[in-house]
C-alpha cells in the first residue's frame, strides 16, 4: 500500500529534511538559501516541504491518510486530529522499515552475491566485510512481514511498539555483532586488493545504486537501530498517559536502548584497548612509571600546547623564549603532562583527572589570548603545580578546558537547571567525530547548546540520548521559536519519566544506560 521505490538511505534523507523543514516553518524563517531544492546527504534532490499535507508527492513520502483505503473508509472525518497523527507516527515506522530492507536486498543481491566480486575475495575477507548480514537481512525481514501482517488487517493501525519490543528483545542482538564488527569491516574495505575495488567502483556506478556509496549500505543496520528508537520515541511522545500504547513504546524503546548502547560500547571498548596499547609503546617515563593500560581507562583528548614560562607576570612577556611545546594526554581518570622527542613523548608530570582546575585567562590582554590556567592539586610528586598553556585558537582553549574539567560551568546552561528557556540548534547535516571530545551527530537532532566560540564550534547536548560533545557552527541552525524550544523540552522531559517509570517497574535502564549522565545534563535528576 506504500511506495517502496525509495532507498533506504534516501528515505532517511527525505524524512530527516521534512523535519528540518516543519521546523523553519514554524520559526518562520526562510533564508534565501533554503529556497528551492535542498540536495541532502546522499546527493538525493528533495525539495522543501512547508506542510505535511504537501509530502506525498512523487519525489516524497507516502501517508496513511492518503492510501486510498483510508480516504475510502471515511476514517478521516471520524477520527480526532490527535489519532491521525499517531496514526502517521506508526505508519512511518512500518514504511520506513520497508525502505530498510529494500536497501538491504540490494547490499546482498548486488554487493555480497557478486560472482565477480566475490571471487577477488579469501572467504575470510568476505566474512569480515559482510559479518552477519544474512542473520540481520532475516530478522529484519521477520520484523517486517509481523508489521506488514498488522497494516492487512486493519488500516487502522492498532499499535507496532509492541511489535517491535517482542522483535527487539528476541531477534535484534544481531545488530550488536554486526556493529562491532564493522571496525574491521572498514579495514579489510580499505585494504582490498585492486581487483576488488576496480570491481566495487563498477557496482557502485550501476544504476540500480543510485550513485549511493557501498559504505552508505554497510552502515545501514546500525544507522537504522538508532532511527528506530527515534521513531518509537515519536509514538512515546504523542501516545496517551496510561494507555497500552504508551506501556508498549516504553517497553519498546528500553529493549532498543539496550542495544543502542551495547553496540557503542563494544564498539568503543575495541578501538579504546589498541589505542591505550599504542599510546603506552610511545611513553617514556623519567621518574615514577605509571600503568597506562586499563579497562576502565581511555583517551579523551591528545594535543600540543605551548608552556609558558616564568612566574604569572607581564614582564616574563618580553623575554626571548616565552614558551616551550608540551604535548596532553587526557584519559577519563588521568592526565600526562609530556615533552614530545622524536616519535617519543617523555612523562614530565601527572595527576588523577579529579584533582585538576582550570581558569580562564581571557581578560588580561591581547598577549594571554587563547590562554588558561591549569592547576594540579596533586601532581606525581604530591605537590600542587601551576601550568599556563597557550592554545592555538579560542575553540582549542575552550575545548582543552572542557576536557580537563568537566564540570565546569558551560556559557549556556544545560536544561536540567529548569530554566525557562535555553539555545538549542537543530543538525542540517550530518558529522562524523574527527576527535575523541566531538560528537558524532546526525541530521535533524536537535541539541542544546552549552558552549559556542567566535571561530565556529559549537558545544552541545543532544536531547534524545544526553550524548555531549563538540561539532562545528556549519552543520547546525539555531531554533528560533521559542515555542518550538518548549516543546523540544516537553516531548525530552516526557521520556525521561518514562525511563524513571520503566526503572520503578525493574527494568534496569537509564538515558545513559549504564553510565552515569553527565553533571547537569537534561537526563540528571536535580
Amino acid at each position: 500500500p506504500y511506495n517502496k521505490s525509495f532507498l533506504y538511505q534516501e528515505y532517511r534523507d527525505t524524512s530527516k529534511q521534512q523535519e528540518i523543514e516543519q521546523r523553519r516553518q514554524r520559526d518562520n524563517l526562510f533564508p534565501g538559501v533554503n529556497a528551492g531544492t535542498v540536495v541532502t546527504d546522499s546527493g538525493v534532490m528533495s525539495p522543501p516541504v512547508l506542510q505535511l499535507q504537501l509530502r506525498n508527492s512523487a519525489q516524497s513520502l507516502t501517508l496513511w491518510q492518503n492510501l486510498e483505503a483510508v480516504q475510502a473508509s471515511g476514517l478521516l472525518t471520524q477520527l480526532p486530529h490527535k489519532e491521525i497523527i499517531m496514526q502517521e507516527a506508526m505508519f512511518e515506522l512500518v514504511t520506513s522499515e520497508a525502505s530498510y530492507y529494500k536497501s538491504l536486498e540490494i547490499l546482498e543481491t548486488h554487493f555480497l552475491r557478486n560472482p565477480v566480486l566475490v571471487n577477488t575475495l579469501s572467504q575470510s575477507d568476505m566474512h569480515f566485510l559482510f559479518s552477519n548480514i544474512e542473520e540481520v537481512m532475516k530478522a529484519s525481514e521477520r520484523f517486517l512481514m509481523d508489521l506488514e501482517h498488522r497494516i492487512e488487517k486493519s488500516i487502522l493501525i492498532s499499535d507496532v511498539c509492541d511489535i517491535v519490543y517482542y522483535h527487539a528483545a528476541n531477534h535484534f542482538n544481531v545488530f550488536i555483532t554486526y556493529v562491532i564488527n564493522q571496525a574491521y569491516q572498514e579495514k579489510n574495505y580499505r585494504q582490498g586488493n585492486q581487483q576488488f575495488r576496480d570491481t566495487m567502483a563498477a557496482l557502485e556506478n550501476h544504476p540500480r545504486v543510485r550513485g549511493l556509496s557501498f559504505t552508505s549500505f554497510l552502515i545501514l543496520p546500525f544507522q537504522r537501530i538508532t532511527r528506530l528508537k527515534l521513531l518509537v520515541q515519536n509514538i512515546l511522545k504523542k501516545a496517551e498517559e496510561n494507555s497500552d500504547r504508551e506501556a508498549n513504546a516504553i517497553k519498546a524503546h528500553q529493549e532498543l536502548e539496550k542495544i543502542v548502547k551495547e553496540c557503542n560500547e563494544g564498539v568503543r571498548k575495541m578501538g579504546r584497548t589498541e589505542e591505550l596499547i599504542s599510546i603506552e609503546k610511545t611513553l617514556e617515563f623519567k621518574s615514577k612509571s605509571v600503568p597506562i593500560i586499563s579497562h576502565s581507562r581511555w583517551l579523551l583528548k591528545k594535543g600540543e600546547l605551548q608552556l609558558m614560562g616564568g612566574p604569572k607576570s607581564t614582564r616574563t612577556m618580553r623575554s626571548r623564549k616565552l614558551y616551550q611545546p608540551v604535548y596532553l594526554f587526557l584519559f577519563n581518570n588521568l592526565l600526562l603532562v609530556t615533552k614530545r622527542s622524536g616519535d617519543k613523548f617523555q612523562v614530565i608530570d601527572s595527576c588523577t583527572r579529579a584533582m585538576l582546575r582550570t581558569e580562564d585567562l581571557e581578560d588580561q590582554g591581547q598577549q594571554l589570548a587563547n590562554v588558561f590556567n591549569l592547576k594540579l592539586l596533586e601532581n606525581q610528586d604530591e605537590r600542587q603545580v601551576n601550568y599556563m598553556l597557550k592554545t592555538s585558537s579560542m575553540s582549542d582553549k575552550l575545548r582543552w578546558m572542557c576536557a580537563l574539567t568537566p564540570n565546569r560551568r558551560t556559557r549556556f546552561m544545560s536544561t536540567s537547571t529548569h530554566q525557562a528557556d535555553s539555545p538549542q540548534v537543530q543538525c542540517i547535516q550530518s558529522y562524523t567525530a574527527q576527535e575523541p571530545d566531538e560528537l558524532s551527530t546526525e541530521m535533524a537532532d536537535i541539541l542544546n547548546l552549552l558552549e559556542r566560540t567566535d571561530d565556529g564550534w559549537m558545544m552541545g547536548e543532544r536531547l534524545h540520548d544526553g550524548e555531549r560533545g563538540w561539532f562545528p557552527s556549519r552543520v547546525a541552525e539555531e531554533i528560533q521559536n521559542k515555542e518550538v524550544r518548549a516543546q523540544n523540552l516537553r516531548e525530552a522531559f516526557r521520556i525521561q519519566q518514562a525511563y524513571e517509570s520503566g526503572l520503578h517497574s525493574g527494568a534496569k535502564i537509564g538515558v545513559r544506560a549504564g553510565r552515569h549522565a553527565p553533571k547537569g545534563s537534561i537526563f540528571s535528576k536535580s
